[in-house]
């Protein structure tokens, strides 16, 4: 590993020249090390000769769009790279338009990281022309980027086509309700997508709603974030309609939205019928002691559940007992995450009661309540218990 070390555009020329004739090296990580576009220039040289480097990381170094050029005139003749790593590079729309060029004519890349790049719409539409016809990217991550609705409009129009693509990190953008609609109205024609991440946006209700639509008749999708967005309990409606339908969706991370106790009530009706979902991330959305009712009362009949993220809400004893009550009946629950509420020692002690019979529950997040110690310990070993109960 040579990341971190400041290596410069002078050090990197001399690891391209090796490169050149070097046949064992997989994989060269170059992060942060104040790499320019001459830099790149030299190690686009060598990649058009290397037939044995098969990942490539110039994350935090500043190549901008002429090193995402030289890039790209060498990856029209490397056969090998499969992951490239360029995340916060300053290349903008002019690099991301030279990427798309690589996406039209490589064969190899499997992986491509443009996270934090200044990219607006223009670059995504040159990105999201190339996956139409590109077989070979699996995972292309665009996070932390300037994308807008038009630019989600446009890789939506690319996942219509795409059939190779599983994986597609859009989180931190300004996605708002018109792009989740675009990016909706995809999904039931996409079949290979499993994994979308639109975390940190700026969908609603709406957005929302046009999601749940699609999970309807998606056949791939396992995996939706949705955190830190703007829906509120009419959106957790919509999601959980779709949850006593969907059958394909494992993991769905609402944090840091405001869906209260109504969303809560929702999402607890769809736990009931619900077969699929393992994990359920809720941290931070206004639920109280009326939405943790509802939720461990759906625990008491669903099976497929594993994990339960409830961390910071206002959930005090009552809420508690709830949990405590589910967990004398639920037998798939291993992780439920109770941190940053407003437990006291009395919803603790229902707690710790289901423990002495519960043996499938192996983490229970309780830090930041107003829990006395000696509860904790009690709980704390009934958990250490399960946990030398689960190890094969």
């Amino acid at each position: 590993m040579l990341e971190c070390n400041q290596i410069g555009d002078a050090g990197v020329q001399s690891l391209a020249y090796a490169l050149q004739h070097n046949t064992s090296v997989t994989a060269l990580d170059l992060r942060n090390n104040k790499i320019g576009y001459i830099g790149t220039q030299s190690l686009g040289d060598a990649l058009q000769n290397n037939t044995s480097l098969i990942t490539l990381n110039l994350g935090d170094n500043q190549i901008g769009y002429i090193g995402a050029q030289s890039l790209r005139d060498a990856l029209q003749h490397n056969t090998t790279l499969a992951t490239l790593d360029l995340w916060n590079n300053e290349i903008g729309d002019v690099g991301a338009q030279f990427m798309g060029d690589t996406l039209h004519h490589n064969k190899s890349l499997s992986t491509l990281n443009l996270g934090c790049n200044q990219i607006q719409d223009v670059g995504v539409q040159c990105l999201s022309d190339a996956l139409q016809y590109n077989t070979s990217l699996t995972t292309l991550n665009l996070g932390s980027n300037e994308i807008q609705d038009i630019g989600a409009q446009s890789l939506g129009d690319a996942l219509r086509h795409n059939t190779t693509l599983t994986t597609l990190y859009l989180w931190s953008n300004e996605i708002g309700d018109i792009g989740a609609q675009f990016l909706g109205d995809a999904l039931p024609h996409n079949k290979s997508l499993s994994t979308l991440n639109l975390g940190e946006n700026q969908i609603g209700d709406v957005g929302a709603d046009f999601l749940a639509n699609a999970l309807q008749h998606n056949k791939s999708l396992t995996t939706l974030n949705l955190g830190s967005n703007e829906i509120e309990d009419v959106g957790a409606q919509s999601l959980a309609n779709a949850l006593q339908h969907n059958t394909t969706l494992t993991t769905l991370h609402l944090k840091q939205n405001k869906i209260r106790d109504i969303g809560a009530q929702s999402l607890g009706d769809a736990l009931r019928h619900n077969t699929t979902l393992t994990t359920l991330n809720l941290w931070n959305n206004n639920i109280g002691n009326v939405g943790a009712q509802f939720l461990g009362d759906a625990l008491q009949h669903n099976k497929s559940l594993t994990t339960l993220n409830l961390g910071g809400n206002q959930i005090g004893d009552i809420g508690a007992q709830s949990f405590g009550d589910a967990l004398l009946y639920n037998t798939t629950l291993t992780t439920l995450m109770l941190w940053k509420n407003l437990i006291g020692d009395i919803g603790a002690q229902c707690l710790s009661d289901a423990l002495r019979y519960n043996t499938t529950l192996v983490e229970l997040g309780l830090w930041s309540n107003t829990i006395g110690q000696s509860a904790l310990v009690e709980i704390s070993q009934f958990v250490e218990r399960n946990q030398r109960g689960a190890k094969p």
